[in-house]
């Protein structure tokens, strides 16, 4: 039985839902630094997800071989879209980059490690094509399988999404997931200025600051420790702390966002003022 095969008896992707799983085009954008050795292996499996996908891959300035891998895979047809950092800014200013370049309706982070299982796109998508969310959060902590690993990473987390749910009011179990879905109109709406790791919290305040609705899934985990080359640490949760109390008590605030009447994967079906005029004109 193939990877795919055994994650579709988990996770079904498309159940009898009605749901225009074939109108909606996923953005999913890929921030990239040293991953020569798991950024081809990512990519192959981002592309065997059944939807209508955009990669977007932003390169954050690697020194290990990554962006002349990545220019083949380009080449490959693996990546619709490749921008270069020419030097190493951080998660949140290659994430910036890529929402910047989202052309499809629904954006979705993917990092270029193998932590994170793209097949579970469908999983956090459905929410969002019935119309009960504008953003979707995967948790690692809601029950799904996961890697067993270092136990104050765990400690870590927890505390950080203790304390931005109390400045935010929301009740997410896993603030710091890589896997944040959103509208891409919501998203492209948000003022964003973190360009390191504190990205999670700034993006889950202003999210909450526009009202938006927000559901959470549980979703597998396939973490990895230092010696396979994770890179954030200790540093990063004190910049963390310090993210969560400027987004939320510092300027620029989110206005409170209102989803349009139609969403933009079903606008796209109605007919222009223009076409029902010629039809009007042809029918009289």
């Amino acid at each position: 039985m193939t990877d795919t095969q055994q994650h579709s008896l988990i996770y079904p992707a498309f159940p009898d839902e009605g749901l225009p799983w074939d109108k909606v085009t996923l953005s999913v954008v890929i921030p990239a630094y040293n991953e020569v050795n798991t950024a081809e292996t990512l990519l192959r499996r981002v592309r065997e997800v059944p939807l209508k996908l955009e990669v977007i891959v932003v390169d954050d300035g690697s020194t290990d071989g990554t962006r002349d891998l990545l220019t083949k895979l380009e080449e490959e047809g693996l990546i619709d879209t490749l921008v270069f950092h020419d030097v190493n800014r951080g998660k949140g200013a290659a994430l910036q980059t890529g929402f910047q370049r989202a052309t499809g309706d629904v954006t979705v982070v993917q990092d270029a490690d193998l932590e994170y299982d793209p097949l579970e796109f469908p999983l956090l998508l459905r929410p969002i094509l019935s119309k009960k969310a504008d953003a979707v959060y995967g948790s690692r902590f809601l029950g799904g399988p996961h890697r067993v690993l270092l136990f104050w990473h765990s400690v870590g987390n927890t505390f950080l999404t203790l304390l931005s749910n109390m400045f935010t009011d929301l009740n997410l179990t896993d603030m710091e997931t890589c896997y944040k879905m959103v509208r891409t109109e919501l998203l492209q709406s948000l003022p964003l200025s973190a360009q390191r790791f504190g990205i999670e919290p700034e993006l889950t305040a202003r999210l909450a600051q526009a009202q938006a609705r927000i559901y959470e899934l549980p979703i597998s985990y396939h973490g990895r420790p230092y010696s396979e080359g994770k890179k954030i640490n200790w540093k990063d949760g004190f910049s963390a702390i310090w993210y969560i109390l400027r987004s939320n008590l510092l300027a620029p605030k989110t206005k409170p966002w209102e989803a349009p009447a139609v969403p933009s994967w079903e606008a796209r079906e109605l007919p222009t003022q223009e076409q029902a005029t010629t039809s009007g004109d042809i029918g009289s």
